[in-house]
C-alpha cells in the first residue's frame, strides 16, 4: 500500500464479496498507515459537513503496535486541510512522541481516559456539530424514531458528569469514560456526541449518522409527537444495522469521494 492509492477504490469494482471484506495487513507498519490515511480523511469529511468549530474536535485512533498511544488531529488545524503528514502520535500521557504540534488539551484527557478504560475501542470520534449540541442539552436518548435511528437502539447512554465543562482534567476525563464503559455512543450533555469503533470508518460513520438522527429527532419534536418504533422492530434494526463491518462498509461512499477530490491528504 501506498501513500498515493487507496484499495479501497479497486476493490469497488471486484463485487460486493470484496469490498464487505475488512482489510488484513501483513506488518504493523501497513495497518499503521491505514489507520492514518482513514484518520485524515475522516477529519477533512467531517469539516466538509461543517463540523469544525473553531479549535474544538477529534478523532483519534489507537496506534496497532504502541496501543498505548493514539493518532490525533493536532491543535489548531483545520479539518479540511489535514494530511497524514500532520497526525500526532500521543501518548496515554499527554506527550506528543511523533509530530510537531501541540495536542488539544481535551482531546487528550478524553480520549485517553476512554482509550485506556475500554481495549475494545480503536477509534473514537467527537465534534462540536450544531444538531448533537443541540439535542444533547435536552439530556434524553435519541429514541428509536427512524430507521436510522435504530443503530443506536439500547447501544448508546447519555452522559451528564462534567456536562457542559471544559475538561481539562485528568480526573475529568476518568469520570467521563466511567460513565461510557460500553456501547457506540454517547450523548454528552451540554456538549456533544462521542461515537467510538473498532476501526476509523466505523466510529466516524456513526458520528455523522448520530448528528443526523438528533437533526431529524429535533424537527420531528418541533411538529409533534413523533411515534417511536416497536421494540422488536428497533431491536431487530440495531443488529441488522448497528454492528462493526455495518458502520465501517456504510463510510466507504464517503471515503471513495474524499480520495478522489482530496488526494493531497495521503501526503
Amino acid at each position: 500500500m501506498t501513500t498515493t492509492e487507496d484499495p479501497s477504490l479497486r476493490t469497488a469494482a471486484m463485487g460486493n464479496a470484496q469490498l464487505l471484506a475488512l482489510p488484513t495487513f501483513d506488518n504493523v507498519e501497513d495497518e499503521r498507515l491505514y489507520r492514518k490515511q482513514r484518520l485524515a480523511g475522516a477529519l477533512r469529511i467531517f469539516g466538509r459537513l461543517g463540523f469544525g468549530e473553531g479549535v474544538a474536535g477529534h478523532i483519534t485512533v489507537r496506534d496497532p503496535e504502541k496501543t498505548d498511544h493514539f493518532w490525533v488531529n493536532p491543535f489548531g488545524l483545520s479539518f479540511r486541510h489535514m494530511r497524514v503528514s500532520d497526525l500526532l502520535l500521543v501518548n496515554h500521557q499527554g506527550e506528543v512522541v511523533h509530530g510537531d504540534m501541540p495536542v488539544n488539551r481535551a482531546a487528550f484527557v478524553i480520549h485517553s481516559a476512554i482509550h485506556q478504560a475500554r481495549p475494545d475501542v480503536i477509534a473514537a470520534a467527537h465534534a462540536h456539530s450544531v444538531h448533537g449540541k443541540a439535542f444533547s442539552s435536552l439530556g434524553i436518548p435519541l429514541d428509536p424514531i427512524t430507521q436510522d435511528a435504530c443503530i443506536f437502539y439500547d447501544d448508546h447512554r447519555v452522559i451528564s458528569e462534567q456536562g457542559g465543562a471544559v475538561v481539562f482534567d485528568i480526573d475529568a476525563g476518568k469520570e467521563l469514560a466511567a460513565a461510557f464503559p460500553s456501547g457506540k455512543a454517547a450523548i454528552h450533555q451540554n456538549h456533544g456526541l462521542f461515537t467510538v469503533g473498532t476501526t476509523v470508518e466505523e466510529a466516524a460513520f456513526w458520528f455523522i449518522t448520530m448528528d443526523r438522527s438528533c437533526q431529524a429527532q429535533l424537527l420531528a419534536m418541533a411538529a409533534g409527537t413523533p411515534k417511536k418504533i416497536r421494540h422488536e422492530y428497533a431491536a431487530y434494526t440495531q443488529e441488522q444495522t448497528g454492528h462493526h463491518l455495518a458502520g465501517w462498509f456504510q463510510f466507504q461512499p464517503l471515503w471513495q469521494e474524499i480520495c478522489r477530490t482530496d488526494p493531497e491528504l495521503f501526503d
